[in-house]
């Protein structure tokens, strides 16, 4: 039996990320994947006042704190996936007036915080067969893909194939479909299913493969979202927000066609859950990162005929 945890969209929070790594031992988990939207989406400044006291908006609220609390704040907003950075009024104000400053300033946090990550993979899982997979999703930019490299346990499967525990291949991509909010790894859905195609032919054996797709399958119970407009506020239906289908037609197809053995998704939040599709089992575990709450799925794969034995959801 090969017992792979999965999760997925822990979006910088580094509570998730030491959870994750755990469940190794606490779920006797031989192999470990991180489907996606590793990085966060926020950076906090924290300026240096003249008294030599700090200031921040500490999750939306204006925050006056000693220097003694500086390095307990930091740890705070990271649990919670936010970036932050020491700076002065000045040095604030000279980042606001040059946006690729900034934007070196975000990058360099999330490949500072990538890089610890690696790090502390390969501490937790020395002496231990267990590998971890870690992969890009839509969320992450394409700038920090040279931080996400092989070392040891730590495995970036994005874009190919490898051999899981058990003898199972699993193929990888963190592109999506196309979403209001333009991200980064976004593509056409006949683009889409181009990429997976190309990955699915290099699979020996499509009966035991698993399909590690950031994107779930559309029209299932894993592709629920809640409908935005073009300023990005939620549509109203009736007394509550419209839902729609946010998943991928090409993600979907793949797996009519080709019948993998599994699916593993995120992206969607909301929609914790799973489907079958044929043959296949589809699994989005969801995502509670900003709470530092680690949703995940337990999977227990028979190798041969036996294919899926059981699997449940978690949560922690």
């Amino acid at each position: 039996m090969t017992r792979i945890f999965f999760t997925t969209d822990v979006h910088g929070s580094e509570r998730c990320y030491r959870k994750f790594l755990n469940a190794a031992k606490f779920y006797r988990a031989d192999v470990l994947i991180l489907g996606g939207d590793i990085t966060g989406k926020l950076l906090v400044p924290i300026v240096e006042r003249s008294d030599g006291t700090y200031e921040a908006s500490v999750f939306g609220e204006r925050t006056v704190f000693a220097k003694d609390k500086l390095a307990e704040t930091r740890r705070t907003l990271q649990d919670a996936g936010q970036y932050s950075f020491v700076t002065t009024e000045a040095g604030l104000s000279e980042l606001k007036a040059d946006r690729t400053k900034e934007e070196a300033v975000f990058n360099g946090a999330m490949a500072e915080v990538i890089r610890s990550w690696v790090k502390l993979t390969e501490e937790k899982l020395k002496g231990t067969a267990v590998k971890c997979y870690v992969s890009p999703g839509n969320d992450d930019r394409l700038e920090l893909d040279s931080e996400l490299v092989d070392s040891g346990q730590f495995v970036n499967p994005e874009n190919r194939v490898v051999e899981l525990d058990g003898g199972f291949e699993m193929i990888t991509l963190g592109y999506a479909n196309p979403t209001p909010w333009k991200s980064p790894r976004e593509v056409s859905e006949g683009k889409l299913g181009e990429m997976i195609k190309a990955l699915a032919s290099k699979v020996d054996r499509p009966e035991d493969a698993v399909y590690n797709l950031h994107v779930p399958p559309v029209n299932t119970e894993l592709d629920k979202a809640p409908a935005v407009s073009r300023d990005f506020t939620y549509v109203k239906e009736g007394l509550g927000v419209k839902v729609i289908h946010a998943g991928s037609s090409a993600v979907r197809k793949a797996i009519e066609v080709h019948a993998p053995l599994l699916g593993l998704h995120g992206h969607i939040h909301e929609s914790k859950g799973f489907a079958r599709i044929g043959r296949t089992l589809c699994l989005n575990p969801g995502s509670e990162y900003s709470d530092g709450v680690l949703r995940g799925a337990l999977v227990n794969l028979q190798p041969g005929k036996g294919g899926v034995h059981d699997f449940v959801l978690t949560s922690g």
